[in-house]
């Protein structure tokens, strides 16, 4: 048995709803359609009707609303309505461990997952992969709350720099959030590129598998550090990071969304 798992043991792990573990299957399977994934979430009229308020929210900006979970598929796309309905089924199967903020911690989330997404277009990449690989990176956290609660006004205490809260999990657990969360995602049987890059998020240059997208993950969650970020935050950011990414900083600068326009959590918070 792992370090980890052993690690595991000592937590109550969340139970993930079936319509979750419906969906992590269309992501393994080549032939998922529109029919398939919107089959699946159909299932669970709550899930649909959280995910309709959220299309029509003002982050996707639709010049039209939606109101049906079809429509919604058509305009928005299925991968992105996927992602999107996966956040909401392991936001609800997480609970909330005391000295955590609800709020703060599902909006980092959401940032961390637009900045990556952000990113990995900028290089080529699966932006709704990388979207929700980086909407569950910090979901390692909350395992680590409940296993010692008083951690964490440690880990959390400011000042911090970006990524430092990596360094301060793995001083008090022996494990950060990302190698926790990549075991999570193991066990819930997502792609192996998404368990990979979650791995390696926090050293994403020593990462053999899907190294991009862990680059990206990484950029992400440090760019959500940052309280507010500005263009020239990216100068601040690993060069080598940026190049084993293949994506020039200076070029990006110009299209660099804000904190702002990634943060629509009202799905999230209930």
């Amino acid at each position: 048995m792992s370090e980890i798992s052993k690690y595991l043991q000592s937590v109550k792990l969340p139970v993930m709803p079936e319509v979750a573990h419906a969906l992590i299957r269309t992501l393994n399977n080549e032939d998922a359609d529109i029919i398939m994934v919107g089959g699946v979430i159909a299932k669970d009229p709550a899930l649909t009707a959280t995910l309709l308020r959220m299309a029509n929210s003002a982050i996707f900006g639709l010049s039209r609303s939606v109101h049906t979970l079809e429509a919604a598929i058509s305009v928005i796309g299925m991968s992105q309505i996927r992602a999107r309905a996966l956040s909401i089924c392991m936001s609800k199967a997480f609970v909330m461990p005391p000295g955590i903020d609800r709020l703060n911690f599902w909006r980092y989330c959401m940032v961390c997952a637009g900045y990556s997404k952000w990113l990995a277009g900028k290089a080529g990449l699966d932006e709704q992969q990388a979207w929700l690989t980086g909407m569950m990176l910090r979901l390692g956290e909350l395992t680590i709350a409940q296993h010692n609660a008083s951690a964490m006004g440690s880990i959390d205490r400011l000042p911090r720099a970006p990524g430092e809260r990596w360094e301060r999990q793995r001083q008090h657990a022996g494990f950060d959030e990302c190698a926790i969360t990549a075991e999570l995602a193991r066990r819930w049987d997502f792609p192996d590129a998404v368990s990979s890059a979650l791995d390696g998020a926090a050293l994403p240059l020593w990462v053999e598998t899907s190294p991009k997208l862990a680059c990206a993950i990484h950029l992400g969650a440090l760019l959500a550090d940052y309280q507010i970020p500005t263009p020239a935050t990216l100068d601040a950011l690993p060069a080598d990071v940026f190049e084993a990414l293949g994506v020039n900083p200076e070029a990006i600068k110009k299209s660099m969304p804000t904190h702002e326009s990634l943060s629509d959590i009202s799905s999230l918070q209930s």
